[in-house]
């Protein structure tokens, strides 16, 4: 009885075998379905699918919140600004050169140095400048001792032309006389109170006397001539001074230009001289860059255009800093398109064509405050948003953002 036990127990744990000899698997035991796991699982599901609805309705409560305010905003205000990204902060920088040629003796600046207007900024050797300048004067100086010379010669010709006019009379009066002894002669000869000796004596004495009234009358005529030779020498030398004054002038000049000062206040950069550099007329320098002078050029489309008047308020964010919103003016608008002003202008009268959008640049003012704080750099890419509801003739059409 327990050998048959055992052999049933064997026969439980070996595999049956199929008709090939392989084994085969024992089917496992089917348990009846449970509804207690369903049940537990079925709270599970609903807490879990009760879980979601939150979070969703909170996403578009957030979403719908979001694209109100957007729209709104555009409505409001959006849709009454003009953008551009492609703007930047310019200014009118002054090449600094060389209005004479020499060495360079000194340099009082160096990069990035704020200057002041008459501020030195280079010397130029003067050596060469004040030896000209020295010339030029001792030449002004000679001329004007020879007009001073022709000065008295003058006065000396009129006293002569006085005493000549002088003489005149003196023969004028002795030829009367001797006029009047011929008469008296003449009468006396008619009487035989005379002899003929006596009558030619007189009559060679009035013909002498007439002579040296002619005589005295030329001496006058010369002298005066002398007189106008000697005033137009003088006139002559005078302007002869006057170019020796201007050729002075120039020597000064040019002597000044040794010294090479700022023109205006500004910010040097880009110095490309050093002390001993050989320069020449018109050689460069340095640059001047005026920051409290700054403006912005911003290049719009074409088609951004029709909003765009002078007067109209700029919010301009600078890119250097972010958080910043500098107000500015639209001051003027470019008379033609960028490309029309480039090194090669396009032609578009060609058989292949494609129509591409022209930008125009518009000049924002910035005000005096903010550019007098020297932060706005020339060439910093700024964004620009001008308000087409400011200005003299706020525009009546909304415009499309860039």
């Amino acid at each position: 009885m327990a050998y048959r036990d055992e052999f049933e127990q064997g026969a439980k744990e070996r595999p049956e075998t199929a008709k090939g000899g392989q084994p085969v698997q024992a089917p496992e035991p089917v348990q009846a379905p449970s509804e207690a796991p369903s049940q537990a699982a079925e709270p599970k599901a609903r807490k879990k699918g009760f879980g979601k609805k939150p979070v969703i309705l909170a996403i578009l409560a957030a979403a719908l919140g979001f694209g109100g305010y957007e729209g709104y905003h555009w409505w409001t205000d959006g849709r009454f600004m003009v953008s551009t990204d492609d703007a930047y902060v310019q200014a009118d920088i002054t090449i600094l050169s060389a209005k004479i040629s020499g060495y360079v003796a000194s340099v009082a600046v160096t990069n990035n140095q704020s200057v002041k207007a008459g501020d030195l900024i280079a010397k130029i050797d003067d050596g060469d400048y004040r030896l000209a300048l020295q010339s030029a004067k001792d030449k002004l100086a000679t001329q004007q001792s020879a007009i001073v010379r022709l000065g008295r010669q003058i006065e000396a010709g009129r006293a002569s032309a006085l005493q000549a006019e002088s003489q005149v009379v003196s023969a004028q009066a002795e030829a009367e006389r001797a006029e009047g002894d011929y008469a008296r002669q003449q009468q006396l000869a008619r009487s035989d109170y005379t002899s003929r000796a006596a009558l030619e004596n007189a009559k060679a004495a009035r013909d002498r006397a007439n002579a040296d009234v002619k005589s005295a009358q030329a001496a006058v005529a010369a002298a005066q001539a002398n007189v106008e030779v000697l005033s137009a020498q003088k006139n002559e030398g005078e302007r002869l001074a006057a170019e020796y004054q201007t050729a002075v002038d120039k020597a000064e000049r040019d002597l000044s230009f040794t010294e090479i000062r700022a023109p205006l206040d500004g910010v040097i950069g880009n110095k490309a001289v050093e002390v001993g550099t050989y320069v020449q007329p018109g050689a460069r320098l340095a640059a001047l860059v005026p920051l409290t002078s700054v403006h912005v050029d911003a290049n719009f489309k074409e088609t951004q255009l029709a909003s765009l008047q002078p007067g109209q308020t700029v919010h301009v964010k600078v890119d250097a800093f972010p958080d910043s919103d500098i107000v500015g003016t639209v001051e003027s608008v470019s008379p033609a398109a960028g490309a029309v002003f480039s090194l090669l202008p396009p032609e578009n009268a060609t058989g292949n064509f494609t129509k591409i959008v022209q930008r125009v640049p518009v000049r924002v003012a910035v005000k005096p405050e903010v550019a007098q704080q020297g932060l706005l750099r020339p060439g910093l890419s700024v964004v620009v948003d001008v308000d087409t509801r400011t200005g003299a003739h706020p525009a009546k059409t909304a415009s499309i953002k860039e």
